[in-house]
């Protein structure tokens, strides 16, 4: 075991952390998305 593994700043699960990473972009890019599609349905 190396020196960092001994003394662990966030003891939550790096999976949690993904996930949420994952589900934030997937969300913001959703957002981007419609928000051009509400201004194509605008505009057209």
């Amino acid at each position: 075991m190396n020196e960092f593994e001994k003394e662990v700043q966030s003891k939550r699960h790096d999976l949690f952390d993904a996930g949420f990473g994952f589900i934030f972009s997937f969300v913001f890019f959703m957002i981007i998305f419609f928000i051009g599609v509400i201004f194509d349905a605008i505009g057209s």
